[in-house]
């Protein structure tokens, strides 16, 4: 395990960077009517003067993160995801790669994204992965990362590293990694306007500008973007701005700046049960409690904010909604110390704001963040082999103050009573060395080290509340943690069709603070016993690409996690709170294809089989005086569906009367999952149609250079069916002391959200 280095570091066969994209210069002639190409595999390096994971100034070293050797990643590109469709939410992309599952957020286009199922059973925030922009850390110091503050349109690809990863990216890893890449000056070279709009009250202006001036080159994006939602108290109202600066005084030194403000106010449906959503899934008819139709979702909130009486509210009554602004501001600079040497340093502030209200209780606080990094990279020859060696060392601190109050009956977002003040400081201080050793020209090989140690810091006040007054509950934590985790890996390239990897790689992801503080009852408490999360995981794949039209990528891949940490509600809208799973295994089967199988005709498929269980787990279930041990050895890890799809064949005319005008059809499928450890109730899976028409051209005279019109149709047989469902925990039965069983958990609040009917979304871009 990450712990112990070196165990079980066997060399397993692990798949090539699947890369199923467009290159820059095919999107770009796809944009203005061209033909569609398929990039070449490589298994190493980059294209020639565009970073793989980095948006960065000309001239700029590779970055460890540009194409690494061993590593198993997908490329997803403009092409089909962004340039020339709606892309309403960063989830909807990233479905064209292999192992990842996308659950609708708490709001607006907040989305949940894991990988190899790692963080499926989220409903919030992403955890178990690590999310950089142009090589920017976006994932604070206690592993939090949200997508609220992500427009799609301010990229030109995202690179999706799956499998433990700590070994590359330290902490929180062991899930894998989100590299995002913004277009750089050079490639916009003008500037762009667009706007979408589309069913229920979606809208979307935007804008980017970017070009190059003598050492200086800037690329800035900005949107606004708002929606009456598809369900009863889900309006959203988000406003970015994305800049990207660089200055390059002299070839060998390079300066980036780095800036995002993103402002967001949306509302929070509530979530239903089961049974609920089967009645009324979108919640029509919710106003008030008073008048609630049929399957309304109503939370029970105190009377006064404090204690006795409950009165039941909906999400629209209650106001449930999120005010969560957040700011970045990060900048590196890069320097050749010759030729073979190049030494980079980069800080960022991360502060992270949150006003949440809804369900029983609301969330007042901030949490700012300091990330620092230095590192070196040196090509050269040892004993004759050329080697790419790399070494880092990164620190990174956060501070974070929340208050909790009652939700109380009142107008609006009403306040009650404060139930709990919480504060944790958390840092990581950490190195990394990694070598990449190229024995031969067909064999290559990797190994990588990754160390850190962790600090917690923190206090919970609890607060409870009785006509005698109010009684406050202190818990204190510290925690320290350390670990290491090493990776190996070796690629075989015996042709220029075929690439054969072996993996074999750690990850580790300690607590945050705030999962400390939460019971398993869902309220504040003492929960400081939790432990590292770690794994151990093996992949085996291979790529073949016979010609420049067609790329298939395998991967198999296994992983052995120890304390693995899932999160569960106990319903009623109360938190979500954390456990450690003491042994699991995560197995499973990922396949990628692209296929431009005749002129004008391209196909795009991405698969994943994943199966997970409890290997050794006993879940302490309870009610009232009643506890008991419950085995759940054998059981399927709830939120994870075991087949996921997406199927994608597409035409774009070249040349003639109709040249630029194309359109696809896909299918996104998702098999059923439990949504409780006891595997009792499962979640109806579902597959979806989306159609979309899609026309290129070149304007000739006056300033527009390019128009680019499209238009969509989502959920096209008009299926309902679920987007995202949180795991719920088990209790015991009062009366019989057994667990309870499925028809109990199937009317439990606390887990459902829908996913959008039949919406039509068309917009329209000028280039100039």
């Amino acid at each position: 395990m990450p712990g112990r280095v070196g165990a079980g570091l066997a060399l397993t066969l692990a798949a090539l960077n699947t890369g199923l994209t467009l290159r820059p210069g095919a999107v770009a002639a796809q944009e203005a009517g061209g033909g569609i190409a398929l990039d070449e595999i490589s298994v190493r390096g980059t294209e020639a003067g565009v970073p793989f994971g980095i948006a960065a100034p000309p001239g700029s070293a590779p970055s460890v993160i540009e194409n690494p050797v061993g590593q198993v990643v997908h490329t997803v590109g403009r092409a089909g995801t962004i340039a020339d469709r709606p892309a309403t939410t960063i989830g909807a992309v990233l479905l064209d790669s292999p192992g990842v599952t996308v659950r609708q957020g708490n709001g607006g286009r907040d989305v949940v994204v894991s990988i190899r199922g790692n963080n499926a059973r989220a409903t919030a925030v992403l955890r178990n992965m690590v999310v950089l922009e142009d090589g920017f850390i976006l994932t604070q110091a206690d592993g939090v990362s949200r997508f609220d503050l992500v427009d799609p349109r301010a990229y030109g690809r995202i690179d999706v590293f799956r499998g433990p990863q700590s070994a590359l990216f330290g902490n929180y890893a062991t899930g894998g990694a989100l590299a995002f890449r913004t277009r750089t000056g050079r490639e916009i070279g003008g500037y762009e306007i667009g706007t979408d709009a589309g069913s229920f009250g979606y809208l979307s202006n935007y804008f980017t500008v970017g070009g190059v001036s003598g050492p200086f080159e800037v690329s800035l994006f900005a949107s606004d973007v708002r929606a009456d939602g598809f369900q009863q108290n889900s309006a959203y109202d988000s406003q970015l701005i994305n800049l990207l600066a660089s200055y390059t005084p002299s070839p060998d030194t390079r300066l980036t700046l780095k800036v995002i403000n993103n402002a967001l106010q949306t509302d929070v449906p509530a979530r239903a049960s089961l049974d609920q959503f089967r009645i009324n899934p979108y919640q029509r008819g919710c106003s008030t409690a008073a008048t609630a139709a049929p399957g309304c979702t109503l939370t029970n909130v105190f009377r006064n904010g404090a204690f006795g009486e409950t009165v039941p509210v909906t999400a629209a009554q209650a106001a449930f909604g999120r005010n969560d602004p957040r700011t970045v501001v990060a900048a590196r600079l890069e320097h050749d110390i010759d030729a073979q040497t190049t030494w980079r340093a980069q800080v960022g502030f991360d502060d992270r704001n949150f006003d949440q209200r809804f369900y029983t209780a609301a969330f007042l606080g901030s949490a700012p963040s300091i990330a620092a990094l230095t590192d070196l990279t040196r090509r050269g020859d040892v004993f004759g082999l050329p080697v790419v060696g790399y070494v880092a060392l990164i620190g990174e601190t956060l501070d974070s103050r929340v208050a909790t109050f009652n939700r109380a009956l009142g107008t609006g977002p009403a306040l009650g009573a404060l139930i709990g003040e919480q504060q944790s400081d958390q840092s990581n201080l950490g190195g990394r060395a990694r070598a990449e050793i190229a024995f031969s020209d067909r064999w290559t090989g990797v190994l990588g080290l990754s160390a850190t140690a962790t600090a917690i810091t923190g206090r919970n006040l609890a607060y409870t509340y009785a006509q005698a007054g109010r009684t406050t509950t202190l818990t204190d934590a510290r925690r320290d943690f350390h670990n290491v985790a090493p990776e190996a890996a070796l690629v075989y390239r015996p042709s220029a069709e075929w690439a054969f990897r072996a993996r074999a790689a750690t990850g580790y992801a300690t607590p945050s603070g705030n999962t400390l503080f939460v019971t398993a009852s869902g309220l504040p408490g003492n929960n400081t016993a939790l432990q590292t999360q770690e794994n151990l995981g093996f992949d085996l794949g291979a790529d073949w690409s016979p010609d420049g039209t067609l790329r298939v990528s395998v991967t198999t891949f296994r992983e052995f996690f120890r304390n693995e940490l899932v999160s569960q509600s106990a319903g009623g809208g109360r938190l979500s709170s954390f456990i450690n799973v003491p042994a699991s295994e995560h197995r499973g089967v990922e396949v990628g294809a692209d296929w431009a199988f005749a002129p004008g005709w391209r196909g795009v498929l991405a698969y994943t089989f994943d199966d997970q269980v409890y290997t050794r787990f006993s879940e302490q279930l309870s009610a009232g005086s009643l506890t008991a041990s419950v085995d759940r050895a054998g059981k399927a890890i709830p939120g994870v569906p075991a087949h996921q799809l997406l199927a994608r064949i597409g035409y774009d005319q070249v040349g003639g009367a109709l040249d630029g005008l194309g359109g696809f059809v896909e299918a996104v499928a998702q098999d059923r999952i439990f949504i409780d450890n006891g595997n009792q109730v499962r979640v109806p899976g579902y597959a979806i149609l989306n159609a979309n028409l899609h026309y290129v051209t070149a304007l000739s005279g006056g300033y527009a250079k390019r128009l680019s019109l499209y238009v969509e149709v989502r959920n096209l047989l008009d299926l309902t069916y679920v987007a995202s469902a949180q795991t719920l925990s088990s209790a015991l039965n009062r009366a019989t002391g057994l667990p309870n069983d499925a028809a109990i958990l199937s009317a439990t609040t606390g887990s459902i959200l829908p996913g959008a009917p039949r919406n039509v979304v068309g917009g329209l871009k000028l280039s100039f």
